[in-house]
């Protein structure tokens, strides 16, 4: 076997499932741009119509302005008085193929196969809390709601597409990753596999539109992020990314953007919801090269590692102090030829991430995307024996209880990988 090979096809696999999102960003020969716009005051928008743009989009717990206007307008817009920072939106594209997997071959449960449950108690964890009365919004490429692991918990009254700032009430999939994802999260267990937080009720967030290419926009997060605690999520899933970038270019626009979207996070944090992201599947130290993923970058989030089943970190996971706030089970061992062996206790492709896909079907998947819903599902359970407890100590909690690291400074794990029963046993002390 040709090691190298099979490591640029796995890690591509991986950044197509896990949305690796490729920059699109507008040229020269686009006439119009969007551009995120934070304020200092009510009347800021009015003064930007004025100077001849359009303000689409409003979040006004973040005074922040979603603007549309001329390309590369950046200074324009920041010449109007009131306005504090401008960055232009950006857009990524998702890749097209899944990770190359099997299929589970058995017909009734599959829990035994879920390794990701057991190694995080998350099955004793239901006998305390299930996730009851909690609500965990998924920002993604929709979800299945006809799923038979599913159809119990997706609120499709509350799921909204959001496309180029335009809310729509479809939330249906147009990728199998959102439903992988939300299986991760609170799948029943109806027909075949249990979520983190298995009675939590799932709202589809759908930042990627039906037709053309499969593309989502920082704005469009954004807008998804604040419609989610408008309607009161315990917690909110971003496993979305992009590739980190190096210093320079965190020092430029980006880093705009980055405190931009460190805005919106923490308004939907005062109103009591938990955004949890996913920290991407580069294989980067973001600490010592000065690199910087978005959104676990964000002091709000909660950046989550990727995990094996034998409690190392996940070869692709990035890592670093700062941006990874704990670990969870993310599937694939330390290593590549690991990964790919036969003869290990989780033998591929079972030491992947088992969930649900459209139609009815399961499989595995791999990556920081599947391990960021299991803390999303277990903010869930925590939620509902603390129902007021606030994001900052929801996210105590958790860390508190985690194991395997040895503080909350573990650059791989943060405060350790998380433990589901743990955590909730700590809360009937």
């Amino acid at each position: 076997m040709n090691i190298q090979s099979e490591r640029r096809t796995f890690l591509k696999g991986i950044a197509a499932t896990t949305v690796g999102l490729a920059a699109t960003v507008p040229g020269t020969a686009v006439e119009e741009e969007t551009y995120l716009v934070t304020t200092g005051s009510d009347n800021v928008a009015q003064k930007i119509e004025q100077a001849g743009y359009t303000v689409q989009n409003e979040i006004p717990a973040a005074n922040l302005l979603i603007v549309r206007g001329p390309a590369n307008a950046t200074s324009g817009v920041q010449d109007v008085p009131g306005v504090h920072e401008v960055a232009p939106d950006l857009a990524y594209e998702i890749g097209t193929p899944p990770v190359d997997s099997a299929e589970p071959a058995i017909d009734a449960t599959y829990t035994d196969l879920q390794w990701d449950k057991q190694i995080t108690d998350a099955f004793a964890a239901h006998d305390i809390a299930t996730g009851e009365g909690t609500r965990i919004a998924i920002i993604d490429t929709g979800v299945d709601h006809t799923h038979p692991d599913l159809a119990a918990n997706v609120n499709t009254n509350l799921g909204r597409s959001v496309i180029n700032g335009e809310f729509g009430s479809d939330g249906s999939p147009v990728h199998p990753h959102g439903t992988h994802v939300a299986g991760i999260t609170a799948a029943t267990g109806a027909q075949g596999v249990v979520g983190m937080a298995p009675d939590a009720e799932l709202v589809p967030l759908r930042v990627f539109p039906q037709e053309g290419p499969l593309i989502e926009r920082i704005s469009d997060c954004l807008l998804a992020i604040d419609y989610a605690a408008e309607i009161g999520a315990d917690a909110v899933n971003m496993s979305l990314g992009w590739e980190p970038r190096p210093p320079r270019e965190n020092q430029t626009s980006r880093g705009v953007r980055r405190v931009i979207c460190d805005r919106v996070v923490k308004s939907a944090r005062r109103r009591g919801t938990t955004v949890v992201v996913s920290a991407g599947n580069e294989e980067t130290d973001l600490q010592h090269g000065g690199y910087r993923d978005m959104w676990t970058s964000l002091e709000s989030t909660i950046g989550v590692s990727a995990t094996a089943p034998n409690d190392e970190l996940a070869f692709y996971s990035n890592y670093g102090l700062g941006d990874i706030d704990v670990g969870a089970p993310g599937g694939g061992y330390e290593t590549l030829e690991k990964t790919l062996a036969n003869d290990t206790e989780w033998p591929n492709p079972t030491n992947r991430i088992l969930s649900t896909v459209p139609n009815d079907s399961y499989d595995y998947y791999v990556g920081t995307s599947m391990a960021s819903p299991q803390v999303a599902g277990l903010v869930g359970l925590v939620r509902e024996l603390s129902p007021s407890l606030q994001p900052n100590r929801v996210e105590g909690v958790i860390k508190r209880n985690a194991e395997v690291s040895n503080g909350r400074s573990d650059p791989e794990l943060g405060a350790g990988r998380i433990n589901a029963l743990h955590t909730v046993e700590s809360l009937l002390r």
